[in-house]
């Protein structure tokens, strides 16, 4: 079988930055490293990771008191991961007793910079995102009681009267298209608005590439990544609105060989959180399946 895999796959710059720090930390200073909430959304790199002394305490949402002893306080690092907290979360975790360690991607950073910047001139804030993403609840806690979290248009027209100081940012990993959609109703409704395009670049690209996986002569579509994973999620979505055979798997043993022999060409792309060495296993599981157009030949 013909495997095209997306250039894209796997680990965006900001989860690789938040791993390598964590190793880091726990490889040259041999320090326990604790995350506040999962570093990645993927049971088997959160697996190897632990092998590595880094296991995660906080809850998804980053929003739950941490229970760790006196002795795992004092010799051991609290980490921020890439989707960042509030200056709330942030305030309680350096008042622990630990050691603390931010990992946030910047260009989450950036997002919650432009709400600062624009909360503090009385602006109120729309972000287009999912209310229960650990990314949202941090980036709220910049809006200064002034933020609002939208997935639909309407959502928009639920908004009250904002005025006329209103700014609207995305989630970094929402879809463009909505985005678009979204913010054009935004300014019918608030003319002054100021949209800030803030989906990260490597989601772009990874969303661009599902569909150009069709375009390259893919017959199916097989998405790698957590089923807890929002942008592995949303790539699944895309892929099934490119009217293509879909399946989304987190390891190479989920293939079921029978269904994949239907097609000769297949397309790979991969969350996230994907590791490089879980799509490996499944580009070459795939490459050993044999057309079934070309058994009966």
């Amino acid at each position: 079988m013909k495997v095209i895999r997306a250039k894209s796959a796997g680990f965006c710059w900001g989860v690789e930055r938040a791993i390598d720090i964590a190793r880091d930390i726990a490889r040259t200073k041999e320090k326990p490293v604790f995350t506040d909430g999962p570093l990645i959304h993927n049971r088997q790199m959160v697996a190897e990771l632990q092998g590595d002394g880094i296991r995660d305490v906080g809850d998804y949402q980053s929003q739950q008191d941490l229970r760790l002893n006196e002795q795992e306080k004092e010799n051991s690092v609290i980490l921020v991961r890439a989707h960042g907290i509030s200056p709330e979360r942030r305030k309680y975790l350096k008042g622990i007793g630990m050691q603390f360690k931010d990992a946030t991607c910047p260009d989450v950073g950036i997002i919650a910079g432009k709400i600062r910047i624009h909360a503090k001139k009385g602006y109120s804030t729309v972000i287009f995102g999912d209310p229960k993403h650990p990314e949202v609840i941090g980036l709220m806690g910049y809006t200064e009681g002034q933020g609002h979290v939208v997935q639909t248009i309407e959502d928009i027209n639920a908004l009250p009267h904002l005025g006329d100081k209103v700014c609207m940012v995305s989630q970094s990993t929402m879809f463009t298209h909505e985005f678009e959609e979204l913010s054009k109703r935004l300014k019918e409704r608030f003319p002054e608005t100021l949209i800030f395009d803030t989906i990260c670049g490597a989601t772009k690209e990874r969303q661009s590439e599902v569909i150009t996986l069709k375009q390259k002569g893919a017959e199916a579509i097989v998405v790698i990544g957590g089923r807890h994973s929002a942008n592995t999620c949303k790539l699944v979505a895309l892929a099934r609105l490119q009217n293509i055979p879909t399946y989304h798997i987190e390891t190479a043993a989920e293939l079921e060989v029978e269904a994949m022999s239907q097609y000769t060409a297949v397309g790979v792309t991969a969350g996230a959180s994907t590791p490089d060495f879980l799509i490996d296993q499944v580009c070459e599981t795939l490459k050993q399946i044999e057309p079934a157009a070309t058994a009966k030949a």
